[in-house]
């Protein structure tokens, strides 16, 4: 992803659109069972925009593109079609205790990994990161800083 762009463009996202579909077309998943599609959705497409998505918020349209991705690998397969969906997208993502089948949703996973900035902010003592931000827009307490008053110059 570009340094200085917006992380609300689509545009900046398609890199990881496109790892995604690179790496379904490279697979055999007429050998692999469901529980192998499931296996290689977690291990590996799960795993491919975390890092992007601990820094910038995951955009709607970028998450729908994503999940069907991930949801037609795990019913379809490589195969064009239409599939049988055995449960509901929204099940198979449940965790395997509470009934799904322990796929990640990715904009829970995104709130996540974006919320563990602000736990940070109040945690960490001094780190450059948090200094460039209290003296760009102040700090109200210990766990948040000042609100950005205009949407013009906000970068750090």
């Amino acid at each position: 992803m570009p340094l200085g762009n917006n992380h609300k463009e689509l545009e900046i996202w398609d890199g990881i659109v496109e790892k995604t579909e690179k790496k379904l077309a490279t697979w055999k998943t007429q050998y692999l069972s469901l529980g192998g599609r499931i296996t290689m959705i977690s291990s590996v497409l799960d795993a491919l925009p975390t890092y992007v998505m601990s820094l910038f918020p995951l955009p709607a349209k970028v998450e729908d593109r994503l999940d069907k991705l991930r949801r037609d690998f795990l019913w379809l397969g490589n195969k064009e079609g239409k599939g049988i969906h055995l449960v509901k997208w929204q099940t198979a993502q449940l965790s395997k205790k509470s009934g799904g089948l322990g796929i990640k949703n990715l904009g829970l996973q995104n709130r996540c990994l974006l919320s563990k900035w602000l736990w940070r902010f109040g945690k960490e003592g001094q780190a450059l990161w948090k200094d460039a931000i209290v003296s760009k827009y102040g700090q109200i307490d210990s766990w948040a800083s000042n609100t950005v008053t205009s949407t013009y110059g906000v970068s750090v």
